[in-house]
């Protein structure tokens, strides 16, 4: 905000009506993703399935990881009757939404001790249609208010997000100990009418194709010759226009250094993603009640998480991206060294305390200092499919190596596994010092503006 704004008026922001819409799509983003992950883990686990089939569940959230394929087709294809009630935003939200209340209820209804595959499905399904809310979602939050209020949109967004996943992950073990494991997911399902309610009296933004925009996917027209019948033109301009030019614009912007910044999105949360489904089975089998998962590993760790990304912040400003970016790849390797010690002393309630605040702690400083690299990576003219890029490729190698993860556990034991996870963010830790030396080698500004390119 400009400087001449008083601090009333900078707090009234949050009074502005798309700005509150943030935190209830916020919930309704963060609702469906621990019900296919961890929450999903914990309930397998608890029906007697083997840690070699949990492990294989993992791959269920590599949808989210691929979501970049088809976020061209939410970006520009109209719904036939939805879009024209809604608008192009909020009927892909909608959508999204009505799918994941739908995956919920037939996850409700399947049995994992009859039948793990009719539950396999409906899971896959709950993540297509959460992952493509999500495209949705991030498109609406940046066309629905100027520059200035970009801030205040972020916050409320991911407080929702972070909100939600506590009532997804304590809520549900809460209810699962009382009421059962049906129960818990069909709560789920209701919780997400809260989202359904909010696209359904918010304002469908503008959209504007910015000149930049338009002379790029006009030379890459010439270029590449776009001829032929009128429909077959039409297809290859909206072809080109959404799903090519947001990839050449960023390898043109980076030039050799692109393929560098891809690979360090791909392993900076490695470690941490690959552990992640390994996490509720874990304090299962050390002996822990849901109860205590639920109130440490939860309710603690949100405040845990929060603490952690209000730090990531802050530093961010203080010092630029780049050192505080090393500082998180360092803090999420090194903490899950802890679970290999909470391993060696079992259901010991302290150490659950201090490993869940550490890995919270870690994971709430790393995801805010990398989503401030990823948005400075990002060009705002394609930033829905620029950021569902980035968004895929940062889980998708985690999530692939998760579905082992259980083989793992059962060849070797859990410390072992632990072990491994955490030498996995190693490679993560020395690209990460490497951009730092190569940013500073390129710009003798220590400011934030020059610090955040790579």
């Amino acid at each position: 905000m400009t400087d001449n704004r008083s601090w009333r008026q900078a707090f009234a922001v949050y009074g502005y009506p798309p700005v509150l819409a943030m935190l209830f799509l916020g919930f309704s983003a963060g609702l469906p993703l621990l019900l296919v992950f961890s929450t999903l883990s914990a309930w397998l686990t608890d029906e007697g399935v083997s840690r070699t089939a949990i492990g294989f569940f993992g791959w269920v959230g590599i949808t989210y990881s691929i979501k970049v394929l088809w976020a061209p087709v939410i970006d520009r294809l109209r719904i036939p009757l939805l879009t024209r009630l809604l608008g192009q935003r909020r009927s892909w939200i909608l959508l999204g939404q009505l799918g994941v209340v739908a995956g919920l209820v037939a996850m409700m209804g399947s049995d994992p001790r009859e039948s793990l595959a009719a539950l396999a499905i409906a899971a896959v399904a709950v993540a297509f249609a959460a992952s493509t809310q999500d495209v949705a979602i991030d498109a609406f939050r940046i066309e629905a208010a100027i520059d200035e209020y970009q801030g205040a949109m972020a916050s409320t967004y991911v407080f929702g997000y972070r909100l939600a996943m506590l009532v997804a992950g304590a809520g549900s073990l809460y209810i699962a100990d009382w009421l059962g494991w049906e129960a818990a997911y069909l709560t789920m399902a209701v919780l997400m009418l809260v989202g359904v309610a909010t696209v359904l009296v918010v304002a469908e933004p503008a959209h504007a194709v910015t000149a930049d925009t338009a002379v790029l996917e006009h030379r890459l027209a010439g270029r590449l010759a776009v001829a032929g019948p009128g429909p077959l033109v039409r297809l290859q301009a909206w072809l080109l226009g959404a799903v090519v030019s947001p990839f050449v614009e960023f390898f043109a912007r980076n030039r050799v250094m692109a393929v560098v910044i891809l690979v360090f999105i791909a392993i900076y949360r490695l470690s941490d993603i690959a552990m992640g489904i390994m996490a509720n089975p874990f304090y299962l089998d050390l002996g822990f009640s849901k109860s205590e998962i639920a109130s440490v590993g939860k309710v603690f760790g949100f405040f845990m998480t929060i603490a952690g990304s209000f730090a990531g912040g802050i530093l961010v400003v203080r010092y630029g991206i780049h050192r505080p970016l090393l500082a998180g790849a360092v803090m999420v390797a090194v903490t899950n060294l802890l679970f290999v010690q909470l391993a060696a002393v079992g259901a010991d309630l302290n150490w659950l305390i201090v490993t869940i605040s550490a890995d919270n702690l870690g994971g709430g400083f790393s995801n805010a200092v990398f989503i401030a690299y990823l948005s400075s990576m990002t060009n705002r003219a394609y930033t829905a499919t620029q950021y569902a890029l980035f968004s895929s490729l940062m889980t998708l190698p985690g999530k692939f190596l998760s579905g082992f993860s259980g083989l793992v556990v059962d060849a070797s034991g859990y410390a072992h596994f632990f072990l491994y996870t955490a030498l996995m963010g190693i490679p993560a830790i020395l690209l990460a010092w490497w951009l730092w030396r190569y940013s500073t080698g390129e710009t003798a500004n220590s400011g934030l503006a020059s610090d955040a390119r790579p």
